[in-house]
Parts: C-alpha cells; sequence; structure tokens
C-alpha cells in the first residue's frame, strides 16, 4: 500500500511540473551567429589587430625590421608634450577641419538647397543632377591626378594661376606652394574643392524625403527662398548634417594623401598634418614607436570627438522628440 502511495504521488508530482521554456535569448544569439561571425572576424583583422599593435610598438623604441625593441614605457609619449612639430601638425589640423568640414557644410547645405528648391523646380531635374555629379567629380578623382592638376595651376613659374596673374599687371605672384605664408591657404583651397561635392549629395538625397507641399505652402504665404531655406530645409534635414559633420570631420583629422602628394608637409612644416608626421617618423626616420605614438594620439582625438558629436545628435534628437 505504502508503495501504491508513494508511486501515485510522485506521478501526480511529475504531472504538476511544468515545462520549462526554452531559452529563446540564447537561441536568437546563436542564430545571430553566422551574420555576426564574418564582420567581427573582419573588424579583428583589420582594425582590432592593427590598433593593439600600434599601442604595443608605441610603449618602445624600435627602428623597425630586425632591430630589438627596448621598452620606452610612456617616455614616447613624454616627448610628444615638448615637441614642436607635433603641436604644429595639430594646429594644422584645425584648418583642416575647417577646409574639410566648417567651409564644405556651409556651402555645401546653400548648393543643395539651390539645387533642389529653386534650379530643379524652375528647370528640370535633368538640370540639378548634372549640377550635382559636376560637384561630386572631385570626389572621384584619384588623389595623384588631382595634385598633378593642382600643381599645374599652382606652380610658381609655369602655373595657370600665375600667367593670369602676370597678365594683370602683376610681376611677381606668390609661390604657392613654396611660401608658408601662402602654402597652408593654398591646400586648404584644394581641399574645399575636393571636399564640397560630398555634402551636396547628401544634403541633396535628403531633401527627397522633405515633403514638398511644405515648400509650396510656405511660398503661397509670401516666404523668399531665404525663409523656405531658414524654416524648413535646415531644421528638416539636420540628421544629416550631423553625419556629415562626423565623417568630414573623421577625414579632416587624418587627412594624408592630399598633403604628400602637394607639399609634404613643408614647407618649414607649414602644411604638416599628425597623419603624415606619423609617417615620417616611421619610415623617413626610422622611428617607430614615436610614430605610433602620434597615431594612437590621434585615434584617441578622433574617438572623442566622434563621441562628443554622436552626443549632440542625440541631444537634438531627443529634444526633437520631446518639441522643445
Amino acid at each position: 500500500m505504502a508503495d501504491s502511495t508513494s508511486i501515485l504521488t510522485a506521478r501526480r508530482s511529475r504531472a504538476g511540473r511544468r515545462p520549462r521554456a526554452p531559452r529563446r535569448g540564447r537561441a536568437a544569439w546563436v542564430g545571430y551567429l553566422p551574420y555576426l561571425l564574418p564582420g567581427a572576424v573582419a573588424f579583428a583583422v583589420v582594425i582590432g589587430y592593427p590598433l593593439l599593435s600600434n599601442v604595443y610598438f608605441s610603449l618602445f623604441k624600435w627602428r623597425g625590421g630586425m632591430a630589438p625593441l627596448r621598452w620606452n614605457g610612456l617616455g614616447n609619449y613624454a616627448d610628444l608634450l615638448g615637441d614642436d612639430q607635433f603641436w604644429t601638425s595639430f594646429g594644422n589640423s584645425l584648418a583642416m577641419i575647417v577646409a574639410m568640414v566648417l567651409v564644405p557644410t556651409i556651402v555645401g547645405l546653400l548648393l543643395a538647397a539651390v539645387l533642389f528648391d529653386y534650379l530643379g523646380r524652375r528647370f528640370g531635374e535633368r538640370v540639378s543632377s548634372v549640377l550635382r555629379a559636376t560637384y561630386y567629380l572631385p570626389q572621384i578623382l584619384p588623389v595623384a591626378v588631382a595634385g598633378v592638376l593642382w600643381n599645374w595651376i599652382l606652380n610658381s613659374q609655369t602655373g595657370a594661376l600665375n600667367e593670369i596673374l602676370r597678365g594683370m599687371g602683376i610681376d611677381a605672384p606668390p609661390n604657392w606652394l613654396g611660401d608658408p605664408a601662402t602654402a597652408l591657404p593654398a591646400v586648404m583651397l584644394v581641399l574645399i574643392w575636393i571636399q564640397i561635392g560630398y555634402p551636396v549629395v547628401i544634403f541633396m538625397a535628403a531633401l527627397q524625403r522633405v515633403d514638398p507641399e511644405l515648400y509650396e505652402a510656405a511660398e503661397l504665404d509670401g516666404a523668399g527662398w531665404w525663409h523656405r531655406f531658414r524654416a524648413i530645409t535646415v531644421p528638416q534635414i539636420r540628421p544629416e548634417t550631423f553625419v556629415v559633420t562626423l565623417t568630414c570631420t573623421v577625414a579632416a583629422l587624418k587627412v594624408f594623401a592630399p598633403i604628400y602628394v602637394l607639399t609634404r608637409g613643408g614647407p618649414e612644416s607649414s602644411t604638416l598634418v599628425p597623419s603624415y608626421y606619423s609617417y615620417l617618423n616611421f619610415f623617413d626616420k626610422s622611428q617607430v614607436g614615436y610614430g605610433a605614438a602620434i597615431a594612437t594620439v590621434l585615434t584617441l582625438v578622433i574617438v572623442v570627438l566622434a563621441v562628443i558629436i554622436l552626443g549632440l545628435q542625440g541631444r537634438a534628437e531627443r529634444r526633437e522628440r520631446e518639441g522643445i
């Protein structure tokens, strides 16, 4: 009797138990693994490993190749604090930000608004599309080709610009790329020419999603182009403005190829930037550890600025949602 009672109790207890729910969170994570793994491997190989290696080498004095590694700790970073060329290169980066972020974003926004809200409506989309492609052409032009073109234009002896100035009666035109006083403004001009098409394309794509009835209603109310630009265009494409600002700021801080092609950081370090200064220490001076320290500091600066810009974007979006 006791055995039958215990068996009945065990059956009841088993019948009262609920089956365990499957671990959906873990199953979902495992399901995403085939899609995440290739990207994770590519990130580790292309970005993660080189970044960690760069930080590692920045802690040593090393001449590269088979030369021995000599532990230096934070010595390379301490040397940067007293390196005038290092601070000059970061000072020149501010000029790069003006040339590749500030001016192209403002001018690109105005050009995109004119092409979309004025020329496109009066002359058709084909005209605005042709002009948009024209502005974007320097972006797809190889840097070496652009460098040859601008070296021909800015050459002090046979350049097209100085030939025009001589024809206007100026007997001694500037040496645009060879004078420390004019080299940086000349490089900034080239960078503006290269960069301006990018924000134009982004902003014109953003304007495609703006309701055209907003412009029509504003025009019927008597609002001119400038009032429509301030009240409709700028607020509506604010997210794209943050994207352009972020990407162009990163590009300005790590600019290398135009400097290499046009001036090699000269004359007298007037166009020296951190990426090219790191390159000089890596290859010309064989100070690999010092060059790695410069690259590491540049990476930290880019990350900090990116976080700040993303934070400002998030704050602006929250204010917009809250109606402030």
